[in-house]
């Protein structure tokens, strides 16, 4: 993919976090893993920048601001407690490499798996333990025994539909797209026949909608790009799991990639629009107390939006 100079530039200049680096020239410039300028940028991820920022808040015993002995420690409070964390170091690129993700990944496998198979303990749902699934496999952890019977239980709980939902509904919900993002996270060799069939059915649930028809009217805080997206949706988030998993040309995702197109600023970048829909709908209830955690600023342009659109774009063959 050929991009604006002045757009590759910001993306790339020094002052760019490593692991929005690592992302371009793989994602978007379509780099090898062992391109010099990608092994650089990915060796200070952990050492510079976001990733860093956050790891030097971890506490010795692999936590992040609750400590306790339950797995609800770690997931209160919003979005600061460990579980949130976790997400997002993976997105930034991180492994079981670094001692401190072992350390925290550990534990939390230690207190979310259940025997009936779910990544949630007593607050169970499809919603933490896709994000769950994700991370975890994303980290390396894919052959851990813990991990396949979560896998499972997400392709058990798919509704009749395709879809999946976070709390107890017949039908599935556009907002419950972590399930799907954890399928797509699996290295395609070690997707199982079923797996195969629930992402057929989980993509046909999305497609169907165009990624984002659902309802009487039109949702607005799906068209608002947000990051870090924890468990919300927007059409963003639909489009990179969709065409992550080879779904790009399939006509019923023109109407979202178009409109992702039209939210382009003439720079040739796109803004974070806002940190987390609990900040921005004064009709969402939230239960307890929330700390949203920002990487970039809301309402300017984002090197992290930015960089998941153009990939989009590029899966998409646009």
């Amino acid at each position: 993919m050929a991009l604006r100079r002045g757009l590759r530039n910001w993306l790339l200049s020094k002052d760019s976090d490593p692991s929005v680096r690592v992302r371009v020239l793989r994602e978007v410039l379509g780099r090898p893993d062992g391109d010099p300028a990608v092994v650089r940028a990915q060796g200070e991820i952990g050492r510079k920048g976001w990733a860093a920022k956050i790891l030097a808040e971890q506490l010795p015993e692999g936590h992040w601001v609750t400590k306790g002995t339950s797995a609800f420690e770690l997931y209160r409070p919003k979005y600061v407690a460990t579980n949130w964390m976790l997400l997002v170091l993976a997105d930034l690129g991180l492994s079981k490499k670094n001692p401190r993700i072992r350390k925290a990944a550990d534990l939390f496998l230690r207190r979310f798996s259940v025997p009936q198979g779910d990544l949630g303990g007593r607050i169970g749902e499809v919603c933490i333990t896709g994000n769950a699934v994700r991370a975890l496999v994303r980290f390396g952890y894919l052959k851990d025994p813990r991990l396949q019977p979560a896998i499972d239980w997400l392709v058990r709980h798919q509704k009749k539909d395709g879809g999946w939902h976070c709390f107890r509904s017949s039908v599935g919900t556009l907002d419950c797209w972590e399930a799907l993002s954890a399928f797509a996270a699996l290295p395609p060799g070690s997707r199982t026949p079923a797996i195969e069939r629930s992402i057929e059915r989980g993509a046909e649930f999305y497609l169907e909608r165009n990624l984002f028809r659902e309802g009487r009217a039109p949702y607005p805080p799906w068209f608002r790009l947000h990051y870090p997206v924890h468990y919300y949706y927007d059409i963003l988030v639909g489009l990179d799991v969709l065409t992550s998993l080879g779904y790009g040309d399939d006509p019923r995702m023109r109407p979202a990639l178009d409109r992702l197109e039209r939210m382009r600023n003439r720079d040739g970048s796109w803004n974070m629009d806002a940190l987390h829909p609990d900040t921005e709908d004064p009709g969402y209830r939230v239960r307890g107390p929330f700390y949203p955690l920002g990487l970039e600023v809301a309402g300017r342009p984002s090197r992290w939006i930015t960089t998941t659109a153009l990939a989009v774009l590029k899966r998409a063959g646009r």
